[in-house]
This record gives structure tokens, sequence and C-alpha cells, in this order.
């Protein structure tokens, strides 16, 4: 099933439509979708380097209102949406053991948009709808969004439009690893920091 979304998803930046395809992908994304929109986004720059900046402009914007869909999934609709949402990602239990714990606060919140921003760890989808249940301030949380998310894409229109087709592999397959390795080495640091020292 995720192979045929993503090869859906990657099939739309050939349509006229891709740019509207693009926002509802970002939309969707950041409340209930699996695939990220950067399958659609890559794919679109890299034909169009000119539009890299517009692109990320509207992957930003999409991914922020998602991001609040999810925070009001959360807020305001945990048990009839957001826990069957989770469930069938499988990260029901994971986000459980995430909001049982007494020292998730607003530092917790911050590094999980930075590494789901940066590295999709934990997909933000999970880090949207755990920040309504915790009722984290909605627009600290906004502004935090536009922040992860904007950095991402524009950090990657910048690659596209400096480096062109030769960076698309090292985006598709390196980055991921080495912002996934940022990533970790964040939240062990937050560990370190929070309980050890």
């Amino acid at each position: 099933m995720l192979r045929g979304l993503y090869d859906w998803t990657l099939s739309l930046a050939a349509r006229k439509s891709a740019e509207w395809w693009l926002a509802f992908i970002a939309f969707v994304e950041s409340s209930v979708f699996l695939v990220p929109a950067d399958v659609l986004y890559l794919p679109m720059a890299l034909s169009r380097p000119d539009r890299a900046y517009r692109y990320a402009l509207v992957a930003t914007v999409a991914s922020v209102l998602g991001g609040i869909a999810g925070w009001f999934i959360g807020h305001y609709a945990y048990d009839a949406v957001a826990r069957p949402i989770l469930e069938f990602y499988g990260k029901y239990d994971e986000f459980e053991q995430l909001r049982a714990s007494a020292g998730v606060g607003i530092e917790l919140i911050v590094l999980m948009l930075i590494t789901s921003g940066a590295a999709h760890l934990p997909p933000i989808k999970v880090v949207t709808i755990l920040s309504g249940a915790l009722g984290v301030n909605l627009l600290l949380f906004i502004v935090l969004a536009i922040v992860a998310r904007g950095g991402r894409f524009l950090f990657l229109a910048w690659l596209l439009r400096r480096y062109g087709e030769p960076i698309r592999e090292f985006i598709e397959k390196r980055l991921g690893l080495i912002a996934g390795a940022a990533a970790v080495a964040l939240i062990l640091l937050y560990i370190l920091i929070k309980y050890a020292l």
C-alpha cells in the first residue's frame, strides 16, 4: 500500500495541476497522510528550478495550515479522529508513550518540530496531533511550524537551485540519513541535558 501511495504521489508532479496537488499533499501530510510532500516537491522543483522557491512557499504554507488542522484534531477530536489515524499508521503506542511522559513540555515539542522538519523524525502528523492533545499554545505552535517546515522546504529549494539534478540522489538518499543522524543527536542531547545533568 505504501509503495502505491508513493508512486501515485510522484505521478502528480507531471500534471498541470501539480502546484495544487503539492499544496494538498503538504496539507494532509501534516495531519493525516503518510507520504511526505518532498516526493512531489523534488521532481516539480527539478523540472522548474526557476519556481523552486515558489513551490517551497506553497509547501510551507500548506504544511503549516495542515499542522494547524492536526493541532485541532489533537486538541478537540482526539478520540474520534486522532486515535484512529494514529492506530492506522501504527503510531498510537508511540504517541501514548510521549503523551503520558511526565517530562513532555514545550522544549520537547520544539525539538520534535525541528527534527520532524529536518528528517521526518517523528512524522509531522504525530507532532501536530501531540501538540494539540497537550494544549501547546497555538500561536507558538504556528511560529515553530513555520520555522521548521519553511526551513526544510527553503533549504531544499536552495540546494536544487544551486546544484540542480546532480543533487537529487544526494537529497533522496543521503540527506535523509544525515538529517536523521542529526535529529537523533539532537534528541540524545536533549535527553542528556534534561535527565543526566
